[in-house]
């Protein structure tokens, strides 16, 4: 599916606030309700929009320690090794590390804790971390 400026329209707007009534959108985007609905029906069946979601204020909810981790593995890591709340992404990546994980903490005792549990992984090799100091942009 291609998407045209009306589709692109209708997912800014949804971007901007995802809770957003299909009126609101229509009146925001100047097309009408009844094509916002099926585009967005559209949209969903042809998994371009994957699913609704929100954005927390991460130090509101405690996870202001924001780190990411680069990863080199023997091979790659089981599932179950990315089922920690703590990991908000993971992406395979290219050059010296295989991964890039964003990880988002209360503090740097309790990245501590997960970085000793993590390293226990046999298919982990050699990781490298860094600590974010600022958000400047973050999109969900």
């Amino acid at each position: 599916m291609e998407l045209d400026k009306k589709d692109k329209r209708i997912i800014l707007a949804l971007k901007e606030n995802s809770r957003a009534s299909i009126r609101d959108i229509a009146r925001d985007t100047s097309i009408r309700p009844s094509t916002v609905h099926q585009r967005i029906t559209k949209l969903k069946e042809n998994g371009i929009i994957e699913k609704f979601t929100l954005k927390l204020s991460n130090k509101k909810v405690g996870e202001n320690f924001i780190i990411f981790m680069f990863v080199t593995t023997t091979k790659d890591l089981p599932t179950k090794a990315f089922s920690s709340e703590h990991i908000k992404e993971v992406f395979g990546i290219t050059g010296e590390y295989d991964l890039m994980l964003k990880l988002k903490f209360k503090d740097v005792e309790e990245f501590n804790q997960f970085i000793i549990d993590f390293r226990k992984n046999p298919e982990v090799q050699k990781t490298i971390t860094m600590v974010g100091t600022i958000t400047m942009k973050e999109e969900l």
